[in-house]
């Protein structure tokens, strides 16, 4: 229900620790939304031009998160972008409406998307939409287990995730989040492992000094920028084997 659009039967029971400990799934979701991706690029890979059957992969999984992740790349650009306090990022970032941070900062990470899965060979990129999903979802899960939630009021909808669950729970996320690796080239996985490791990082150090933890847009920023990581890491692998 919380990490896409896909119907669930209304009488499934609710509770904000049920929601907390969802977070396990997260790298599976990946799976889902990915494997539908996966699954159009596949089959319209054959009647339409390839940039079109990209494009609307790209399209179609967006639509199956209902945009949740690209809403917080948005809005963390917009935040970071246009704030220079840590009061002033968090009501930017809260804000509903888009600013031009936000839309630059989106038109750009989709535009790098679309050109690094174009530049992918055709036979490879089902398997990189599919692994790419579920592997930059482990990342938010990284930051979440290792920082604070930044607000302090409950008024946000991911108010719930703040929350470090189990350690089972860690250790299922990263299942999810590590097994389809086993697909890729070896030397890949080797490679672009410590890289995403080290980008999250990077992104959980400048977070904390500016806002002394996450918030729900920051864990769906860091999602898109390990998904184009990852495509784009590809690309430079694809290229360096040549």
């Amino acid at each position: 229900m919380f990490y896409t659009r896909i119907p669930v039967p209304k009488n499934l029971p609710y509770s904000d620790e049920m929601l907390n400990r969802s977070t396990r799934y997260f790298p599976f979701i990946g799976w889902i939304v990915g494997g539908i991706g996966a699954a159009v690029f596949y089959c319209l890979q054959f009647v339409l031009p390839l940039e079109l059957a990209i494009l609307l992969s790209m399209l179609t999984t967006i639509f199956v998160t209902g945009a949740f992740h690209e809403d917080g790349f948005a809005d963390f650009c917009d935040g970071f972008g246009g704030g220079y306090t840590r009061e002033r990022i968090l009501t930017i970032m809260k804000d509903s409406r888009i600013g031009t941070y936000g839309s630059v900062g989106l038109f750009g990470i989709l535009a790098v998307k679309f050109g690094s899965l174009h530049a992918i060979a055709p036979e490879s990129i089902s398997l990189m939409i599919l692994t790419g999903h579920a592997f930059s979802r482990l990342m938010p899960i990284l930051i979440i287990y290792t920082s604070e939630y930044s607000r302090e009021d409950a008024t946000s909808k991911t108010k719930p995730i703040g929350k470090k669950g189990k350690g089972f729970d860690f250790a299922l996320a990263v299942f999810f989040g590590l097994a389809l690796l086993v697909f890729m080239p070896l030397a890949y996985s080797l490679a672009i492992l410590p890289v995403m490791l080290f980008t999250t990082f990077i992104f959980r150090r400048y977070i904390t000094r500016e806002l002394g933890g996450y918030t729900g847009d920051c864990l769906g920023a860091l999602q898109q920028i390990a998904e184009v990581e990852f495509y784009l890491g590809f690309v430079i692998f694809q290229t360096l084997q040549a």
